[in-house]
């Protein structure tokens, strides 16, 4: 089942993401069916995804980590881009795709099992919370949790809806 893509001129919220951006989104051309959740979901994903608690740096590696997890196309193209723009090499992300967690700093490889477990069975090992727990504060936590969450959501509609990066 392909759902249509509303284009830009039929909706102000996504003429003006697409502006902002300076190129066509295929995910918001998708949720502009639901113009209420494209114009409040934009502002949420920055404020999950700007400035926080946790670099830039981390927050791409997670969300890539989640995404190569539930194999969206989609995510993992557009958050393999951000991850180089945040200084992850392409042997660190092949690393993250692959699986080679032990291969990371003890810090980064709680992330990722933190990510992947909570990415592929909506829950966390005592073991797995502990980890994570001794390396970051409590808002941190939290604010890893919710590029985790925003990251399977993303997953989850991009699949579900067989939204595909451009040229695939």
């Amino acid at each position: 089942m392909a759902i249509s893509r509303i284009d830009p001129s039929q909706n102000e919220a996504l003429a003006g993401l697409e502006a902002k951006t300076k190129q066509p989104s295929p995910f918001y051309r998708v949720m502009a069916h639901r113009p209420e959740v494209l114009k409040t979901f934009s502002p949420f994903y920055g404020a999950v995804m700007g400035p926080g608690s946790l670099d830039r740096r981390l927050k791409e590696l997670v969300y890539l980590a989640t995404s190569f997890a539930n194999r969206c196309a989609y995510c993992t193209a557009a958050h393999t881009a951000s991850a180089r723009k945040a200084g992850l090499t392409d042997d660190q992300i092949q690393a993250i795709e692959a699986g080679r967690i032990r291969a990371s700093p003890r810090p980064k490889q709680a992330l990722l099992r933190y990510a992947r477990e909570l990415s592929r069975t909506a829950t966390v090992a005592p073991a797995t919370r502990t980890a994570v727990a001794g390396f970051f504060t409590e808002e941190q936590v939290v604010e890893l949790t919710l590029v985790i969450a925003v990251a399977n959501f993303t997953n989850r509609f991009n699949n579900g809806l067989e939204i595909m990066p451009e040229g695939q």
